[in-house]
């Protein structure tokens, strides 16, 4: 019978390759066959230490008996324990697989619009970690559960396994007793959310209608809808915190405060230039300069608005030349709207250019070929009617400028290269040169000085 102490642990391990032969199918089963063997395994060896006791008694003692089961208890815990966590590692292993190969099948990137944050190898790899690290939070459970009641087993360490017990229950119950008690605080935010949630539905209801000019608001252009609505929701979850903030836990302490403190030094200190431009864009949000789409020209930068950002604008020119500008500078510079003058109700665009012609050439010859030439444009409005000015009575020239009319604002280098062919082909068919006069006088010097009288 003394020997069968000794065996009984190399009985249990020479079971479990037995037991891993058979984990080919369900995981959950092979668990119920590992606890059935753990049971049968303890039960061997409480009934070996039970028939060793009156041997064990008579030969070292009450207090060597009593230590030996103690040991031999404690040895069977820890094998029971070590063959748990290895069948725990195996658990998670099956689970790691059979998500990898569900994941692979059914799993999509993570995109906002159009960026993608995540894709499906990413996602995989961090399911991955998660289930690794529940593996080992659960693995290390069990040892700290394991420690305390191996020490409890044995007078010098009971008082170690009841400190390590303190250790383990007092932050649990803290936990769960903190729990209980904060559940008001939690239908207090949760109030609060569900009434913040359908404010912002209701305002975003309002604002699609009037973007989409259901509803029309004297004063309020359709183009502000958009635009207002995510100031407002801004606005809105700004006072959501503002209400959820004394419902936090520990929202009164110093560390909470000290924190909220120095996150609104950093964030004054660093975001000057971002709250600038931040409100530049609000503020030509309503001021209303330009759109997306519109043809406009910032200092020597001609294009097309392609994005319109909270803190930036960017333009396409007609190079294809993406140029963004600060909104924040924008505010500050005069602006160019090419659109405005047909998206407004008004004729058009007023293409013009400058021609010199000498005062030998008659005005009226040099009007009907700079009309001619501007209604023969493919891209022109023939109402109104083109017309010449003649802005300036140079020494040797005069200045003409053709004026015409065009709502094809999007196609202007086109609209001006078509009526320098037109102005070009008219003088050449009237026999007159482009070549305006300009005579350099040659002023000499008298050969003697006048004499002057004598007072």
């Amino acid at each position: 019978m003394k020997n069968k102490l000794f065996l009984l642990p190399l009985l249990f391990m020479l079971r479990l390759p037995a037991i891993s032969a058979q984990d080919t199918g369900d995981s959950i089963s092979v668990t119920e066959k590992l606890e059935a063997d753990a049971a049968s395994v303890t039960e061997a060896i409480e009934e070996t230490l039970g028939d060793t006791a009156a041997s064990a008694a008579g030969i070292l003692g009450a207090d060597n008996h009593n230590l030996l089961v103690r040991i031999g208890i404690a040895a069977a815990i820890s094998i029971l324990q070590i063959l748990l966590i290895w069948l725990t590692w195996r658990f998670f292993a099956f689970i790691t697989k059979k998500v990898q190969v569900y994941g692979r099948q059914h799993f999509h990137p993570v995109k906002v619009k159009k960026v993608v944050l995540m894709d499906v190898e990413q996602i995989l790899k961090l399911s991955a970690q998660v289930i690794s690290i529940l593996k080992l939070i659960v693995g290390l459970f069990q040892l700290i559960i394991t420690i305390p009641i191996i020490f409890h087993l044995f007078e010098t360490t009971r008082d170690i396994a009841s400190k390590l017990f303190g250790y383990i229950l007092t932050p649990v119950k803290q936990f769960v007793f903190g729990l209980i008690n904060y559940i008001p605080n939690l239908f207090a935010i949760a109030i609060i959310l569900l009434i913040s949630r359908y404010i912002l539905r209701t305002v975003k209801f309002f604002a699609t209608q009037i973007e989409r000019k259901k509803l029309v608001v004297s004063g309020f252009y359709s183009d502000w809808a958009q635009p207002t609505f995510n100031i407002l929701r801004v606005l809105i979850y700004a006072f959501t915190i503002a209400f959820i903030y004394p419902y936090l836990p520990n929202s009164d302490s110093d560390i909470f405060k000290g924190i909220s403190v120095l996150v609104g030094v950093l964030f004054s200190l660093g975001s000057s230039s971002v709250i600038s431009n931040l409100i530049a864009g609000i503020v030509m949000t309503y001021m209303r300069p330009f759109k997306v789409g519109d043809r406009i020209k910032i200092n020597d930068v001609t294009g097309f608005v392609v994005e319109r950002g909270p803190m930036n604008t960017r333009i396409r020119t007609h190079k294809n030349e993406f140029v963004s500008f600060p909104n924040q500078m924008l505010l500050n510079t005069s602006v160019t709207n090419y659109n405005s003058s047909t998206a407004e109700g008004l004729d058009g665009y007023i293409a013009h250019t400058i021609v010199t012609m000498g005062y030998d050439v008659p005005w009226q010859t040099v009007h009907d070929i700079l009309i001619n030439a501007a209604l023969k444009m493919e891209l022109a409005e023939k109402t109104p009617p083109p017309f010449v000015n003649q802005t300036k009575l140079d020494d040797f020239y005069c200045w003409y400028e053709i004026n015409v009319y065009t709502k094809d604002v999007d196609r202007l280098p086109a609209v001006y290269s078509e009526l320098y062919k037109n102005i070009q082909d008219g003088f050449t068919a009237a026999n007159i040169s482009m070549f305006a006069p300009h005579y350099h006088v040659r002023m000499n010097p008298p050969a003697e000085a006048p004499q002057t009288n004598p007072m």
